[in-house]
């Protein structure tokens, strides 16, 4: 997870903390989060860096829409950066 970016970070926790979520869910959870617009050219690109490191899957719900899981592999990502943050957070 080292090498992603904090946006890249905030897309994983919102797609791990949702139930296959669309792109346009992800994109209003993040929008409320940033509290600023998000557009398309920015959020896409970046879901699609998570999919390629394997820490996101893809699917499709239908012709137009996608949706987005936590992989096994992100869901690992995300705890072992909890843990390391815990370390610092608890001295």
């Amino acid at each position: 997870m080292d090498d992603l970016t904090g946006f890249q970070r905030d897309l994983l926790y919102v797609i791990a903390g949702a139930d296959q979520p669309s792109g346009q869910d992800v994109k209003d959870e993040i929008e409320t989060y940033y509290s600023s617009e998000i557009n398309h050219g920015r959020l896409y690109p970046n879901l699609d860096t998570l999919v390629n490191k394997d820490l996101v899957e893809k699917g499709q719900l239908d012709r137009r829409t996608n949706y987005y899981e936590i992989s096994n592999r992100g869901q690992q990502a995300i705890e072992e950066r909890r843990q390391w943050e815990q370390q610092y957070l608890n001295n």
